[in-house]
């Protein structure tokens, strides 16, 4: 049986994916100070030498922050949008990386099982339910993914309406509906982070 295609966005929250047009939001340094790169990293808790997934890395701003701090690890930038990662490669900070790889969803196919850790930054609101079935499928058998998404419950200047996004108990209703076991959950200043396993 063939699977649905990764851009079909049944089961997304935010009607619309976001608008490449928008890319330097995603690059402005001020989302360091609402999410330190040091906090994303506790969360993954990523082993030594671990595959790092950005699954919807967008222009890398994290993915780039991440491979930086650990060098150890493999960290492959994953976006359906062949703009996003042409703004990603364009970096001459991602080209200095030698352990950052830049990839398109093309290549979920040769990536099935191979994540010890996975990013979903400020995604689960915008993939359907095709994409977070193939989220799930990159990850090994006792491996993790970390959701960090806007959080509906929280007023903020930045991000989303809160009509697009999840409030904790949703995202956990619909990452426990497609599999996903939660391991826990933190509540930060404008997001939630649900750390899960397939």
């Amino acid at each position: 049986m063939s699977r649905p295609p990764l851009h079909d966005r049944h089961g997304a929250k935010q009607p619309r994916r976001f608008d490449p047009a928008k890319a330097a939001r995603l690059d402005d340094p001020g989302r360091f100070t609402y999410l330190p790169r040091d906090e994303v990293l506790a969360l993954l808790d990523a082993p030594y030498g671990a595959c790092i997934v950005d699954f919807g890395a967008g222009t890398g701003t994290y993915a780039i922050a991440i491979a930086s701090a650990r060098p150890d690890a493999r960290v492959i930038a994953l976006d359906e949008q062949p703009e996003m990662l042409a703004l990603l490669r364009a970096k001459p900070e991602a080209a200095r990386l030698p352990n950052i790889e830049a990839v398109g969803t093309e290549a979920l196919g040769t990536l099935r099982g191979c994540a010890d850790r996975i990013l979903a930054l400020n995604v689960l609101h915008e993939v359907g339910d095709a994409a977070l079935r193939e989220l799930r499928d990159l990850l090994i058998f006792d491996g993790r993914a970390a959701f960090i998404d806007w959080n509906a419950a929280v007023d903020r200047p930045v991000g989303p309406p809160a009509a697009h996004v999840y409030r904790v108990e949703e995202a956990r209703a619909r990452l426990e509906r497609h599999h996903f076991t939660i391991l826990g959950a933190r509540t930060l200043r404008y997001h939630y982070a649900l750390i899960a396993k397939r």
